[in-house]
Order: structure tokens, then sequence, then C-alpha cells
């Protein structure tokens, strides 16, 4: 639904500053997830650590023209140096989050359908994703994206219910005495689920029972609340919370209860359920095994029979559940270990889960099982009774090797069993400084830590590769190739995709797209998923593209916020069918059309086929639409190009005329931005001009990337002897001949051996002797005065990297992405 501005300052009751008209479809409050920057309003929120406001300059030159501020901070923002303009909006209020969940309650009060809310401790969104899969073949549901369950969560939650929504499925999580009012405002549910009340989080309370009555706080003014009728505290709270709503206390012991559970057997890989509701009896299965499976279904059968879903449905739809997945992170280690990163949790529920997967991994592959742990926090739970808890779990799962990292850990030390090997470490940074890691060798490593320890840094030194070689990048020279094409738009306003795949075509994504967001570039763009998810993990904030999306990927693309090609039915199909399963709605994607590369894309004439399929559907939304150029780097393609154009033209308008949003136009690669303007439309996409080569001449630009080594070893070789492999390095004279730690397992071609190519010494040419080896090379340095140590350039400033590609026959691109990731990257600034 779309609201006016004006409109929505009237309803959180806003003082507004700006005078531009518009109305807003989407609310953001994390810039990472900016997709439609023209209807978006963004609450500058504030935490313990950081401020929304910060950002605002940088959504601003992205295109956001909508804000809500605080006081003090619309003060900070009206006496420093960015400056406000009239051509957006201020909407000043005291409190954003509170602004926030004020919107959030007036949409929510636009629907008279009914809505699940559902809390506890644990498998909140469990119940919540099975209750998708098990009602969604009848309704249209508007459900909480994955865990979107906090203060900030719920309202973003509540705004995607639109028109079309028959039902509302939205988790609710507390922290601490006093949060559910607001989330009970927001939500309003009219059936309730209280899943069950455990540890997590309990240091904010002063018992579970404390905890439950909160929780119960959201069920207030329900129709009827859904419980485990067996568990003594819920149902004790339940009465003492006198609500009016029915009850549906599900009971595997007590027959009177309304929902009888008469029968629980579990067989090798699948559960029989029996029960008894309004005196009929049936019987179901769940392809689960384990008891918190078991009561997460129970949970979701007593909803299921409230809304009059036939049993035998239920029964056919039960057998069918999927298993929710875990958010455990599976790496290559060096010195043959496995490494598996969680460190999205710290409870025992989790490290439950997270060894179970440890001891499968480590089965598997025949290695020794090593947990890195870190202190467990916000548990409530005394420290000695936690980590006896601890203990047990690490003995029971088998563990060989127990790394703790923290004052907690460490002090219960004598708890864990003598006869694993043990070290413990006060912070992460003492771990990092003794050998121990070092020392790992043929494990499986289970990472498991809270945040703040910075268990990534961990991960990385165990990924950690060291090389001698390095790749020197230049990132002044970078920004100099993007002011460079910058100033060939004709419009100010149009915007720019940077290229990054292929590790930002050898130079390192990371660092290229941090200094291009810095420079407020709109998108970037990378191959696969992956190459997205770890700029996320980076802290890179920017819109990011996919150019090559799998299947295999769309959670990763969900979770990290991708923006996924699609190039065809298959793929658009796929991407909404996942996209439905986790509950996401107008997720942006990037539409293709094939105008005569005849690689990927949609046919022009499939453009009404796919019109149809996009407007019946709500999961995803085209926020672009693009095609490739062939030839526009050549004039004797021209022809052919400006018909690409004229193709584009046609099928980019239909598609744009058949939804009212704004949908960007892009054709335009490095060679297009110069050769055709005219063909700039809203976007245009720089690639291999950005590292500085002119795609049209192979003339650099501005070079950005020195691949340069050491010599290591300088020895007399006599006319008759050969130098290399295969005695293929023949010489002519008496020579003194350089080892260099550089081979083709590094990028350096073979063929470039044998005389055919030469990298520079101290300014001189010395040619390659002999054939290229996998990690070291040879050169001649006959006639150049050098030690060891001394540098060797194997191409840069001096020696363009073209000239490499001329004797190999290929372009440039070829020779920048063949560099090795294990050569390390230096970056510096001019």
């Amino acid at each position: 639904m779309s609201y006016a501005i004006e409109s929505i300052a009237k309803s959180i009751g806003a003082r507004r500053v700006g005078e531009y008209e518009t109305t807003i479809d989407w609310l953001l409050t994390d810039s990472r997830s900016l997709s439609f920057p023209e209807e978006t309003l963004f609450f500058a929120l504030a935490t313990k650590r950081n401020s929304g406001a910060r950002y605002i300059p940088d959504l601003y030159d992205r295109g956001v023209r909508n804000f809500v501020v605080s006081e003090e901070d619309f003060k900070e923002i009206e006496s420093g140096e960015w400056r406000v303009e009239s051509s957006l909006n201020f909407l000043v209020v005291p409190n954003p989050l509170k602004a926030l969940q004020k919107l959030a309650e007036v949409h929510r009060e636009k629907f008279k359908m009914p809505v699940i809310g559902i809390t506890g401790s644990n498998g909140k969104t469990i119940v919540k994703e099975w209750l998708h899969q098990l009602l969604s073949p009848d309704r249209c549901i508007v459900r909480s994206p994955r865990s979107y369950n906090s203060q900030i969560g719920v309202p973003l939650s509540v705004w995607q219910l639109n028109e079309e929504a028959e039902l509302g499925i939205f988790e609710a999580g507390i922290s601490e005495m006093g949060e559910m009012g607001a989330l009970k405002r927001m939500i309003k549910p009219t059936i309730g689920i209280l899943t069950n009340i455990g540890g997590a989080h309990q240091e904010n309370f002063f018992s579970l029972q404390e905890k439950c009555m909160e929780k119960l706080t959201l069920f207030k003014d329900c129709d009827v609340v859904i419980y485990n009728g067996d568990n003594e505290l819920i149902s004790n709270c339940v009465a003492k919370s006198m609500l009016t709503a029915r009850e549906i206390a599900w009971s595997r012991t007590d027959i009177e209860r309304p929902l009888h559970i008469s029968r629980v057997t579990k067989k090798e890989d699948h559960t029989v359920i029996s029960y008894r509701y309004l005196d009929m009896d049936n019987t179901f299965c769940i392809p689960f095994i384990d008891d918190a499976s078991i009561e997460n279904a129970l949970n979701c059968l007593a909803a299921c029979l409230y809304l009059m879903t036939p049993a035998d449905q239920i029964t056919e739809r039960m057998a069918r559940l999927e298993p929710i997945a875990m958010r455990l992170e599976v790496k290559e280690g060096k010195n043959n270990c496995v490494l598996i990163n969680d460190s999205y949790n710290s409870d025992l529920a989790s490290l439950d889960i997270a060894l179970d997967f440890l001891v499968r991994r480590s089965e598997k592959k025949g290695l020794n099982r090593t947990l890195i742990l870190s202190d467990i926090l916000e548990t409530g739970q005394s420290t000695a009774t936690l980590y006896r808890r601890v203990a047990q779990l690490v003995q029971s799962r088998g563990i060989n090797k127990l790394i703790g990292v923290g004052p907690e850990i460490s002090s219960c030390a004598a708890r864990f069993d003598a006869g694993i090997e043990r070290y413990f470490f006060p912070n992460t940074e003492a771990l990092l400084a003794s050998d121990v890691l070092k020392s790992l060798h043929s494990e499986v490593i289970l990472i498991k830590g809270s945040r703040i320890f910075n268990f990534d840094k961990v991960s990385e030194a165990l990924e950690l590769k060291v090389h001698e070689t390095i790749l020197e990048v230049n990132l002044h020279a970078m920004v100099e190739n993007l002011n460079h094409y910058r100033s060939m738009l004709r419009h100010p306003e149009t915007k720019m995709i940077c290229m990054v795949k292929a590790s930002a075509y050898g130079a390192g994504s990371y660092e290229i797209a941090k200094t291009l967001q810095e420079h407020h570039v709109d998108y970037l763009a990378v191959a696969v998923a992956d190459e997205g998810s770890e700029l996320r993990k980076a802290g890179i904030t920017s819109s990011i593209m996919i150019m090559d999306p799998e299947l295999t990927a769309f959670k990763t693309m969900f979770d990290y916020k991708l923006e996924p090609e699609v190039y065809n039915f298959h793929l658009l199909d796929a991407l909404i069918k996942a996209a439905k399963k986790e509950g996401i709605t107008n997720f942006p994607i990037h539409i293709k059309l094939d105008t005569g590369m005849h690689r990927l894309g949609f046919a022009v004439e499939d453009i009404p086929l796919l019109i149809h399929r996009l407007k019946n559907q709500s999961a995803v939304i085209p926020r672009s639409v693009f095609s490739h150029f062939v030839g526009s780097d050549s004039p004797q393609f021209d022809a052919f190009t400006r018909r690409q154009i004229e193709l584009f033209e046609k099928g980019s308008q239909e598609l744009q005329a058949a939804f009212p949003h704004k949908i960007l136009r892009h054709i335009c690669n490095t060679a297009g931005i110069e050769r055709f303007p005219g063909a700039q439309f809203d976007m245009v996409r720089l690639g291999i001009g950005l590292y500085g080569v002119s795609p049209i001449d192979n003339s650099i630009i501005h070079n950005v990337s020195t691949l340069k080594t050491t010599i290591l070893q300088i020895r007399d070789v006599s006319e008759e002897d050969t130098v290399g492999y295969s005695r293929m390095g023949h010489l002519t004279r008496p020579s003194r001949i350089a080892a260099i730690p550089i081979g083709y397992a590094d990028g350096l071609n073979r063929h470039l051996g044998r005389g055919n190519a030469y990298c520079l010494v101290n300014g001189k040419k010395a040619a390659y002797v002999g054939n290229i080896c996998m990690d070291v090379c040879m050169i001649d340095v006959t006639d150049i005065d050098c030690r060891e140590g001394d540098q060797a350039i194997i191409f840069g400033d001096d020696l363009p990297i073209t000239v490499l590609s001329d004797k190999l026959d290929t372009i440039p691109y070829e020779v920048l992405t063949s560099i090795s990731t294990r050569v390390k990257r230096v970056y510096y600034q001019e």
C-alpha cells in the first residue's frame, strides 16, 4: 500500500520539514536494504553504538528523499555541513523507533483478517514457517520474514500487509519486561500461539513465571490462544492472566483438553501422531523424530484445526513438512581442517544443535573434533550451572579438543573432562597471539561464539594464506577511472553500476567495493551470491546485483539482501517459489533481455508472458531491466549495436508500461558509455574501464594494479647448461639467472616462458628463462645490476598489463582475473 508523505506525518505526529510531495511504499531502517529509493522512508534509529542519522547523506546520494529523525539529530543536521534542501522531507519526531511502531499500528488497523501472533522462547520461526507450509495452499499469507520478531522487525513485518492478504503470521520476541505491549499493539493477533518458555534472555526477568506473564500480554485481545496444556508453568500463567480468549490447550495426558494427543510413536525417520478434536479421531505423521519438532507440529495442528483446515489436508501436508535451514557456514581451512562457523546464537540449545552438526561432519571426514567456544552470555543462569551443562554437552558429543575464550568459561576450566585437550584464553586477542591455532591439523573445528568476541578473526586466521608475491592496488587511480567515466554521462542523475565480480577483476572485491561505496556508486555487481555475501559480511551496505544467480543460492541472496539477475522463466519460477517459502515479498530482481548476445535473457516476444507472471505474484518485483551489448567497443558492429538499442528500448518500454513503479533501464557497458551516450538510459555498467583499461583501444587510462615479487636467489649458470623443467631454458652465453617466487599457480601464464615475455628488474627487461613452474620462475638478469631481495615487476605502471595480454593473444580481463587468491593484495591511496 502507498501512503502520501503528508498522511504519514500526521499518523506519527511528526513535524514536517520540506515540501517534497511523494508517496511511500517502503520503510527502511538498514541502509543495506535500499532498493527503491524514490518511494522509501528511512527511519534514523539510534542504538547504543550507532546512529542511523549518520547514513542520511549517503542515502540522499543514493536517491532517498524522505527521512524520519529525532529532534536532536535534526538539530545536528541543520547545524552541520550537509545542507537541508527543500527537495526532500524530514519528519521530526521525539523517537524514530516509536514513530515506526506507530505507523505500523495505523497500517494494521486497516485490515480485519485473522492474524496469528507467535511468541515463546524457542520454536517461533519454525512454527511460523510450518504454518505457512500447511496453510498457504488455500490462503494468501503475509508473514514475518525470517526472524523479524523484535521491536524493529515487527513493524517492518506488519507493513507488508496488503489488500490481497487473507492471513497474517507474525513472530514476537522480547528480552525484557515491558516490551510486549508495543508488539501487541502492532500485531493485534486474533490467534495466539505460545510455543514454550525457556532460559534465553532470562537475565532481564526475575523468574520464568514473570517472563511467561509478559509474553502472554500479546494475547490480551485474542479470540483463541494455543499452548501446551501439559506445561504446568504455562497453564498456571494462562489462568492468572485471565485471558478472555478461547483456549486450545493440547495435552498428551488429559483427555478432557480440547485437543487430546492420544498417541505419539517415533519411527526410524518419522513420527506418527494420533489425536482427538471435537470428538473426531485422526492420525498424521511428520518427517521428524525429535521432541522439539513434535511440539512445534502440535502447535501447528491446533492452529490448523481452529482455522477449520480439513483433517485429510492436515495429514497430507504434515507429511511433507520441510526442515528450516540452520545458519551454519562450512569452510575449508588450512592444514586439512574443516571450519564450521556458527556465531549467530549463544545459548545451550544452539550449541547442542551445532555440536550435533559437528559430529556428523567429523564422522563423514574421519577427523578429530575441536570446539572453539566463547563465554555464553545473557542466559540468566549462574556461571557454575551453565558451564556444568556445557561440559556435559562437550563430553557427550565426543569432543577431542576444547579452546575456551572468555573469563567465565576460563574460570570453569576444571569442570571439563581432563581426558580432552583443553586450552583457555581470557579474550580472542590472547588466542590469536598464541600458537594454538597454528597447531590445528586434520580436524573439524566448530567456531561457536557471541558476536562481541569477534570470532570472524579466528576464522580468518584459520583460513590465512601467506605468499611473498603481492598485487598492489592503487585505489586513487581506480577513483580517477570512475570519475573519468562519470564525466561522460550526459545526465548527472544517471546511475552507475560498478563490476566487482571475479574478486573485482583480481584486485580484491572488499577494498574496491568499500572505496566505490565511499564514492557513492549506486550498485555493485558480482557474479555469484557467495561473492555478495562476503561483501555484506565485510560491512558493504551498497545495493548488490548478482549477475549469475544459482538456484542453490536463493537463501543466501535473501539473507544478505542481494538482488539477482533473472533471465528465463525456470529461474523466475524457482526464485518466486523460494521467496514465498521464506515469507518474502517484493524482493527486487533485475530482468535481462536478450537483444543479440544470445547468451542469457528473455526474448522480447516473451515480455507479455513475463508481465503476466510478474503481476500474478508478490514475491519479487522488477527493479531494473537490462541487456548486454555484443560489440559496442568496435565500429564494425555499430549497425548491430544500434539494432540492439532499438530492440531493448521497445522491450523495456513494454515492461515499464505494465507497472506503476519506476523500473531502471540499462544497456551500456564500459565501451557503450563512451561510444553510445544516447543509450545511457537510467543506469550504466562500468567494468574493465574501472580497472584502468579502455576496451576500445586497450590503452591504459590510470593503472590500478601492479603485480610484483622479489628475487629469491641469483646464481651463475654456464653457457652449456640449461634452466628449468625439461631443459627448455637454453642459454647462449654465461648468464646470471634469478629465481622469483611466482608461477602459474599465482596466475603467471606458462606461455610467457621460454623468452616469450619479460618482467622488469630495476627498470630493465628481464626475460623469462625456461618453463614457468607452479610456484617459481626464472629470469635472465645478466645485464642488470641487481641482488637477492630486489623487486621484479610482472606488470604495472611501466609494464602495462596489455603487453602480457598481447603476448598471450587474449584480453586484459583474463590476465587480471587469473591472479590467484594466494597472492597477497596490498592497497594504497596516493
